[in-house]
């Protein structure tokens, strides 16, 4: 609490459990705090994040990842982009770490439940706050230099070979499930991936990305023209082409009839915030061109979650809507 500057003379006398949840792979535990002394400015809840046994240490990484985000990148964010951050810590030596994280549960709550679309306002809400978060680290030139990494060509041809072991086995496992032609997109894929990846070597127009936005990452606010929507769980957050975003959040999560509802406008929205907020010479052919590569790359998602051992509820519904969104964009055409 001092650390962060919000107790400066008091002091936590005790700490209580309100609740206690487990998500897919973190637990989430809310807890009420009682100070000794003036404190006020000191939160009355935290919330406490957690990894799950079971991912502790397949996805040690992960962890280590948000932790530096809260740590390292949220502070030189704009404010009321993400939770505030009390504290964190990754322990090498057990592959464990944790995070005390701004409580937003009486203010706050997620837009809708799983996995039910949002409302379009509500839609273009989260879409607005993911734009101003791009926005804020839009070509900025501490990436890759001291915020994050760039991946070489060199690193990024290991990592495609890497895929495509990974799918061998992900279509070996699958057998009759995955058909012909959805494997002959894949292969086709990977052979073209060297010529793919020139827009991110490119090294122009890349910002932060979340990395797994989907929209229950986002909280809107509780009261009706409140505009203040956080993001959270950041890790998955790296440096990339920001469209991959916008991708993961409409192509990979709706199915075609909504999707026909909200992609033009929310991509219309999501670019109208961008110039908004001072980022230029990105113009909207340019962001259709971006959203339509990343759809495609997105047909890796489904193999990728299967690795990290994420459930078949999940990842099958990915592998059938980001086909549909492929084949509805064109976008077997990038592959040729």
């Amino acid at each position: 609490m001092r650390e962060a500057g919000v107790l400066v003379s008091g002091a936590v006398t005790n700490v209580s459990v309100i609740s206690d949840r487990s998500m897919l792979v973190s637990r989430i535990i809310r807890l009420g705090l009682t100070y000794g002394g003036a404190a006020p400015d000191a939160p009355k809840t935290l919330i406490l994040k957690l990894p799950l046994p079971a991912f502790a240490k397949t996805m040690w990484h992960d962890g280590r990842h948000e932790v530096t985000f809260y740590r390292e990148l949220a502070r030189m964010m704009p404010t009321r982009l993400v939770p505030g951050c009390y504290g964190g810590a990754f322990d090498e030596d057990e592959t464990t770490w944790h995070l005390l994280l701004e409580d937003l549960t009486d203010t706050h709550q997620t837009a809708t439940q799983w996995p039910l679309p949002p409302s379009v306002p509500h839609a273009e809400a989260i879409v607005r706050a993911l734009a101003r978060l791009h926005a804020a680290w839009w070509d900025d030139p501490r990436l890759g230099v001291t915020i994050g990494s760039l991946a070489t060509p060199e690193d990024t041809t290991k990592h495609s070979g890497l895929f495509a072991g990974h799918y061998q086995r992900f279509a070996d496992l699958l057998g009759d499930r995955l058909s012909a032609e959805r494997r002959a997109v894949y292969d086709r894929f990977i052979a073209a991936s060297p010529r793919l990846l020139q827009r991110y070597h490119a090294r122009r127009n890349l910002s932060i990305a979340h990395g797994d936005a989907h929209v229950w990452n986002f909280l809107v606010p509780l009261a009706a023209g409140d505009n203040d929507v956080r993001a959270f769980d950041f890790d998955r957050w790296r440096i990339n082409v920001p469209a991959h975003d916008l991708a993961y959040m409409i192509a990979l999560h709706q199915y075609p009839e909504r999707r026909a509802v909200i992609e033009r406008p929310l991509l219309d929205c999501y670019h109208r915030t961008l110039v908004a907020h001072g980022v230029a010479g990105y113009d909207r052919a340019a962001l259709d061109a971006d959203y339509r590569f990343a759809v495609l790359w997105h047909i890796t998602k489904p193999v990728w979650q299967w690795t990290v051992n994420i459930p078949p509820v999940i990842w099958w519904n990915h592998l059938e809507r980001i086909f549909l969104a492929v084949d509805d964009l064109g976008c077997r055409e990038l592959l040729d």
